[in-house]
């Protein structure tokens, strides 16, 4: 460490990652520059330099510093943070200020964010590091705010001062030209649906992304990469350039000024309906994953306690060795057993949200749905066997009287109905009834036609599914296994597989276990353990350190790091993963594993699974370690370190 001034310190304080580990292509790829990201333990950014605050977004997620020896840092809180359009965010400066290390920039709800933005990873990034001559890269995995050194660097010409533009009138039209050729590049102004910007890049909805001139686009010095992603094309230009360019992609070209919202919107609705679906079932079972984990989790432990043969083959379960432990065991299955008993409540609220609802009424409408005086779901085809169906007589019209406890397919219709009719009513009564209009009347028209229409159709078609599926894994439990452990990793990359909690759920509802869930976390052992093959073959310091960290985090059941930081990025770790997972599928349901929740994926998975498949599941557990790591080891010994 030579000189004062040569180093970067940690402007959060959290768990250091690599930049491979960032679920963005941004800065994944280094379009930015080199860098490193923090996963955040407290909402505090102080400045990691002395320097000059350059630029301050005015959603204030991101900042721009210039350090005194001419260093350009970017700190970027969160990914996709833009549009949160500020909400959360509060600047204690603002562009032009002096700063030194460890005074405060800005704070921000951590909380909030990682309920609100895709990810509260936020890179650090050195701009300008073609420009440095040293640049060496922190090995320490935990930062402190102000203190924690994450770069040592130094400027290939020290002696050369970083020249800042002036702002005014004859800076007013910059990159005019540029704008123009990136406009051309993609395809035209015919070409644009709409169009804007955040601190790094411009952010396109294409009509037709096929006429985009990827060579031209290339070939331009100001763009740094693109990619396309959810509908949207982006071209990274950079902090500091990119709001110039678009202010005169405005100017130039005449196309209009649009929100991230606008973009995002006019984004999905060119992905084809099986990918907006998709898209959709996400939004809504995402953000209620912390209630199902959770749940998981504690019933893992209810299991333990309550079952039978778990610490011998004839012993009885341990309530009953130990009677003291009974009252504990009870109370934690009810508190375990909350979410899923009221999960038309949980879908509700989320899915009411999505649809663009007032979520409290979402709530309601899924425990009207479980509400004690209706017949529980559970109950139902012992009722239907002796003709004990409670209904509702309404002039004649019989309803049945039956909730639906577990069930998902009936409460995600009724919310789209609810939201819709709720919209529908919020535009045209007026403010001062809205109070006493709208919502008892969304409410009552969707409860009639929920109890009436959606309920018993789709408790049906729900009921197909699930025995549609059970009957596949009942007759062909070998082919079924092989089939899902094969395709579950490549729905990830996909975003697909989310689609498949709203399949675990309704089996769970409807037989109590799941047979889907147990190859989920097998599939995320057999990534972790090809990562992990990666780490010790791999020479290079930066990749160890990245296949180590991102193995344990698939093994605890998040396998993206490993998967799009290691795996795909040598092809033969995920291709290996999946072999592991295909035969460990194939073998725990050929041996009837059933899972009786979901949400624990990885190692801890076992706790979701029944006592008496323990032991299979164990089996493959080794079946997916040892295969995609022996196949890993193997391949990497003749290529990795030729990379």
């Amino acid at each position: 460490m030579s000189q004062e001034g040569n180093y970067i310190i940690a402007p959060l304080s959290g768990r250091v990652l690599a930049l491979e580990e960032v679920p963005d292509p941004t800065f994944s790829e280094r379009m930015m520059g080199e860098g490193l990201a923090i996963l955040p333990e407290a909402g505090e950014v102080v400045s990691p330099v002395e320097g000059e605050i350059i630029q301050v977004f005015p959603t204030k997620h991101a900042i721009g510093i210039l350090s005194h020896t001419g260093v350009e840092i970017l700190i970027h809180i969160g990914l996709e943070t833009v549009a949160l359009n500020g909400e959360g965010f509060e600047a204690h400066v603002q562009q032009g200020d002096k700063v030194k290390v460890g005074d405060k920039l800005l704070t921000f709800d951590l909380s909030f964010i990682k309920e609100k933005a895709a990810s509260p990873i936020t890179p650090v990034i050195i701009t300008n590091s073609s420009e440095l001559d040293q640049f060496e890269i922190s090995n320490e995995q935990m930062a402190i705010a102000g203190e924690t050194v994450l770069f040592e660097i130094s400027m290939k010409n020290t002696n050369k001062e970083k020249h800042v533009e002036p702002e005014g009138p004859t800076k007013s039209m910059p990159y005019g030209k540029e704008a123009e050729e990136i406009v051309a590049a993609v395809g035209g102004l015919e070409n644009i649906h709409a169009a804007t910007h955040c601190v790094t890049r411009l952010r396109f909805a294409l009509k037709d992304e096929s006429k985009i001139d990827h060579e031209s686009l290339d070939n331009m010095d100001i763009v740094k990469g693109k990619f396309s992603t959810n509908g949207q094309f982006q071209v990274v230009i950079g902090q500091g350039t990119v709001d110039k360019v678009y202010a005169a992609m405005v100017e130039a070209t005449g196309i209009s000024e649009a929100s991230k919202e606008e973009v995002k919107a006019a984004g999905g609705q060119k992905q084809n309906p099986l990918q907006r679906g998709i898209k959709v079932l996400a939004d809504i079972f995402i953000p209620i994953l912390p209630a199902i984990v959770t749940a998981g989790l504690l019933m893992g432990i209810n299991n333990i306690l309550v079952n039978p043969g778990i610490f011998g083959q004839e012993a009885p379960p341990l309530i009953e060795m130990y009677p003291q432990w009974a009252d504990l065991a009870n109370m934690i299955n009810i508190i375990a057993n909350t979410a899923f008993v009221f999960l038309p409540g949980l879908i509700g609220w989320s899915a009411v949200k999505r649809f663009g609802g007032n979520e409290l009424l979402g709530i309601v409408l899924g425990l009207i749905l479980v509400h004690p005086d209706l017949l529980n779901a559970w109950a139902y085809g012992d009722a239907l066997k002796e003709g004990g169906v409670p209904t509702w007589n309404l002039f004649g019209l019989e309803i049945d009287k039956i909730g639906y406890q577990g069930q998902v397919l009936p409460v995600l219709f009724a919310s789209w109905l609810l939201a819709k009719i709720e919209i529908f009513l919020r535009k045209r009564v007026m403010d001062s009834l809205q109070l006493l209009i709208v919502a008892p009347v969304a409410l009552l028209i969707t409860g009639f036609l929920t109890f009436l229409i959606i309920g018993p159709i789709t408790f049906t078609i729900g009921n197909w599914i699930t025995d549609g599926l059970v009957a596949i894994f009942d007759n062909y439990a070998i082919l079924g296994g092989l089939v899902y452990g094969a395709l579950y990793a490549p729905l990830v990359i996909t975003g697909m597989h989310h689609t498949f909690l709203a399949v675990d759920l309704q089996l769970i509802g409807s037989t109590d276990t799941t047979f889907l869930w147990p190859i989920l976390a097998l599939s995320n052992i057999a990534q972790g353990a090809a990562a992990f093959a990666v780490m010790l073959v791999a020479k290079d310091e930066k990749l160890r350190g990245l296949a180590g960290t991102s193995g344990i985090s698939a093994w605890l059941g998040i396998t993206e790091p490993a998967m799009f930081g290691v795996n795909l990025r040598f092809k033969y770790p995920f291709i290996a993963a999946v072999i592991g997972s295909s035969i460990a599928g194939a073998y725990i349901t050929m041996n009837h594993v059933l899972a009786t929740s979901i949400g624990v994926g990885g190692v801890p998975g076992i706790f979701s699974i029944v006592p008496s498949g323990w032991l299979s599941f164990a089996i493959g557990m080794a079946i997916v370690f040892i295969v995609p790591f022996t196949i890993t080891y193997i391949i990497a010994k003749r290529k990795l370190n030729t990379h």
